[in-house]
């Protein structure tokens, strides 16, 4: 056989009845002797050996011709055979079998994915292992929640803003109370006569102190601006009155007080005194919250994030004030309410909004750091409740002349009371009031009639000392001034 026809051949020597045949040359060998078998190189050239020892009779079989077609076929039919074979099997198998050998198969698997977790967890346990001592806690805010550790390991936090504020507003809630201004108004008819009738206006207010003989409220000063009375709501529904007890216009903020003796034992119990927080540490984006008396309703609640800081806007009134800018629903009857941070600490007192059907979630609220030290002044004056009889009404000797807003707008004058006179050797001469000069406040509340000069001075007696704040020309503008007054006895040809 040529090798070149087949590499694969090797040489191979096999046993049959003590002799060997060589595959390479087909010759036939007894002991060490060569022997002639009958076989010529011719037969044996087409003779091929298997790699197996083989009886007789099979070695026989092998040494014929070999047919590589036929040899082919052959193998294919038997791998034809053991595919039907297979597939016989498969088709004869019983449905329970089936199910049992499902059942298994997918147990066998579950309990390998199962080890194949469990290694997977342990490997990544031992590559994250940290150590207890190299990381340490911080501090959190009380509204946030931290999820628990696993193995009493220390890791880093993972927290959320919590969504639910109930908690929160009940705990503030007793602290903020609605205010009723009731005032009369005035106007002139079509035919020129003056007329005045009475009207009422809704505002907010934040309980921020209380002595021995008062409930001190913080509001704006518009809220409580020309009240002929005022009605504060608390939380339990109960009502009282309350007297302003010192305001500042400029800052639109005010004082009310309302006497500890016109308080039942349960409204006392009720209440709370709001806590202060730090406007300065504000942050944009920060969630806030409002409460007043919307539209005169009632106490209601709204939510939403400090918008801008330091957002400065000119009011009704001219006077320009820096204020915190959020989209909080603020309404007519906000002003003078809490805008609060997360943790239920004032922040803001809520003051303006901008109406227009182009404007949506612009709301402002006072700063709560630069309100307290104006507010905490406005608590250390002395409360005004009783009018002083007639001939003790203190005196300033000044002429009056109202400006209204024609003049004002007409010359570029502030809104107050123009000196026309001084009188000579008087309260407001010795106080360096001077003519020309225009009084806009009186110990610290907005003046801007010589009406409301002669009402608040009904309360102060002769001889006592209060506040003037004037504005004065110099050089084109006017300059404010503030003025130490003690007025004077007024005069029997006055009286």
């Amino acid at each position: 056989m040529n090798n070149k026809m087949f590499p694969h051949r090797k040489e191979v020597t096999v046993m049959y009845e003590n002799e060997i045949y060589s595959e390479k040359n087909g010759a036939s060998q007894q002991g060490d002797s060569s022997v002639n078998s009958g076989s010529t190189g011719n037969n044996t050239a087409n003779t091929y050996f298997d790699y197996t020892a083989y009886s007789a009779e099979e070695l026989k079989k092998q040494t014929g011709s070999y047919d590589r077609n036929a040899a082919k076929a052959a193998k294919k039919a038997a791998k034809a055979a053991r595919k039907a074979q297979k597939a016989a099997g498969h088709t004869t198998m019983s449905t329970p079998k089936k199910f049992v050998l499902s059942v298994s198969l997918g147990l066998c698997f579950g309990l390998f994915a199962g080890l194949g977790f469990y290694a997977v967890h342990l490997g990544a346990g031992e590559l994250t292992k940290t150590d207890n001592t190299a990381v340490s806690a911080t501090e959190l805010p009380g509204n946030v929640v931290t999820l628990p550790s696993e193995n009493n390991v220390t890791t880093s936090h993972v927290t959320y803003v919590q969504d639910d504020i109930s908690d929160m507003v009940e705990e503030v809630m007793p602290s903020m109370v609605s205010i009723v201004n009731n005032y009369t108004s005035t106007g002139m008819n079509l035919w020129g006569q003056t007329y005045s009738q009475p009207g009422v206006a809704s505002g907010s207010g934040i309980i921020i102190g209380e002595t021995d003989e008062e409930l001190l409220i913080a509001t704006n000063n518009h809220v409580v601006e020309n009240a002929d009375s005022l009605e504060i709501t608390f939380i339990d529904e109960s009502t009282a009155e309350a007297v302003v007890k010192g305001t500042d216009s400029d800052m639109d903020l005010a004082v009310v007080a309302v006497p500890i003796s016109g308080l039942t034992e349960d409204t006392l119990n009720a209440i709370t005194v709001a806590k202060l927080g730090d406007s300065d540490n504000l942050k944009l984006g920060e969630p806030v919250v409002a409460i007043g008396n919307a539209l005169g309703y009632g106490q209601s609640v709204t939510n939403g994030i400090i918008s801008a800081l330091n957002r400065e806007m000119t009011t009704e009134d001219g006077s320009t004030g820096t204020y915190i800018q959020t989209n909080a629903a603020i309404n007519h009857g906000n002003s003078g309410g809490a805008l609060l941070n997360i943790n239920g600490e004032v922040i803001g007192i809520n003051a303006a909004k901008i109406d227009g059907s182009t404007v949506e979630g612009m709301g402002y609220a006072i700063p709560i750091n630069a309100a307290s030290p104006i507010i905490s002044e406005l608590m250390q004056r002395q409360t005004r409740t009783e009018k002083v009889a007639e001939d003790e009404i203190g005196y300033m000797g000044v002429t009056m002349q109202a400006i209204t807003d024609e003049i004002a707008n007409a010359y570029g004058m502030p809104k107050g009371v123009f000196v026309r006179e001084v009188a000579e050797g008087s309260a407001a001469e010795a106080a360096g009031i001077r003519k020309g000069d225009i009084i806009v406040k009186f110990d610290g509340k907005r003046i801007s009639s010589s009406s409301d000069l002669q009402s608040t001075l009904q309360y102060f007696r002769a001889g006592e000392t209060a506040t003037v704040t004037i504005k004065r020309a110099e050089n084109g503008e006017y300059t404010a001034y503030d003025l130490e007054i003690t007025l004077g006895q007024r005069p029997s040809s006055t009286k």
